[in-house]
């Protein structure tokens, strides 16, 4: 029953009942008067004072039983409703989304409660998400402080070197001098890293596409990765297998990004004696697909679908050993998407990893 109803009802009740009782009253006392006889009349002169003291009586009984139960039906129908409800909010207030209002009512209470049950839920999934949030904040500051600390501690000590003269030929000094300098790009990468992954969270990446001939662009970015690979004693191999007119629609800069992240990922876990990445443009009709697959010691298969969710990490212990923010993954997939592509990766554990990327064509109408 709706709210209004039940106070419109009692207050009927509280009214109704009392003069119903008093009409029947009198009109008892009227069907007497009407039979009475003058034999009758002195009996009756003298009944009528305790009679009317005993109806009097008889009416505040029933006004006191009346507004009783009203007052009970109301405390019962609106008073603990609202008592729980403010329960309920005071424990909100006090951060315990764990007080349950359970109702099968079907009045504006039992709407209430659903739509109480509803927030309570709500606020319990973002208070726990937030939980989550800092909590990956927390070691992604970890993480970040362990990635800088071991580039800053070899600047250091080869300055430190060249600064106590123990460079004594120039091919030493030379040595020392690129060491810092790598160290330095090391840093360089992770702040941009960090930049991006800023942006990608606030959904604010700066974008500038341009119609970009994708065979000439890959050649481009593979003559410079490869003296990178080189130096490090890498193995690669690049295989283009799309037209040389073949035009995409993509940012230059955040492409680049997409390929270094994949690259320096694979670097990273490859385990093998002798390193290997093989680099491959495939044509599919379309669309271009890009497959970057190294040699390392793959992925276990159930953490495949998790790898692109921001700071998992397949293995914590042996990633802290290697670096790593956990978060190079998915501001590619943030990037990959936001070019209206998509991204995956297959792997063999113990043998390689396989990341695969699709970009659309342009055609021209």
């Amino acid at each position: 029953m709706k709210i209004k109803t039940k106070i419109i009802f009692a207050c009927i009740i509280s009214i109704v009942v009392p003069l119903l009782f008093m009409f029947l009253a009198f009109l008892g006392i009227g069907r007497f008067l009407g039979g009475i006889t003058p034999e009758m009349k002195f009996t009756f002169d003298q009944l009528t004072k305790h009679w009317l003291i005993d109806l009097l009586i008889a009416c505040v009984v029933i006004l006191v039983m009346t507004g009783l139960l009203v007052s009970t039906w109301i405390r019962r129908g609106i008073y603990e409703p609202v008592s729980k409800l403010n329960e309920a909010m005071n424990k909100i207030r006090e951060g315990d989304y764990t007080y349950v209002l359970e109702t099968n009512a079907e009045n504006e209470f039992g709407d209430l409660y659903r739509n109480y049950e509803d927030m309570r839920m709500r606020l319990k999934e973002t208070c726990e998400e937030r939980s989550r949030q800092e909590e990956k904040n927390r070691e992604l500051v970890s993480n970040i402080s362990h990635d800088l600390k071991t580039p800053i501690t070899a600047i250091k000590g080869y300055a430190e070197g060249i600064l106590d003269g123990i460079c004594t030929t120039p091919e030493k000094t030379t040595k020392y001098v690129k060491t810092i300098y790598n160290k330095a790009v090391d840093m360089d990468r992770l702040i941009n890293e960090l930049t991006t992954y800023s942006n990608a969270c606030n959904d604010r990446i700066p974008y500038k596409f341009l119609r970009i001939n994708i065979a000439d662009y890959f050649n481009d970015c593979i003559e410079e990765i490869g003296l990178d690979l080189e130096e490090r004693g890498i193995e690669y191999t690049y295989t283009n297998m799309v037209s040389h007119d073949t035009l995409v629609i993509a940012d230059p800069e955040q492409l680049k990004k997409v390929i270094n992240n994949i690259i320096s990922n694979s670097i990273k876990y490859i385990d093998k004696p002798k390193a290997k990445i093989d680099i491959r443009l495939l044509d599919e009709s379309d669309s271009v697909m890009v497959e970057i697959e190294d040699n390392g010691r793959g992925i276990a298969q159930q953490d495949l679908p998790k790898i692109f969710e921001r700071f998992y990490r397949t293995d914590s212990s042996r990633n802290s050993a290697q670096g790593g923010s956990g978060i190079g993954l998915s501001i590619v997939k943030k990037i990959i998407e936001d070019h209206g592509g998509y991204i995956w990766a297959t792997s063999k554990e113990g043998e390689s990893t396989c990341m695969h990327f699709v970009l659309r064509k342009y055609i021209e109408l």
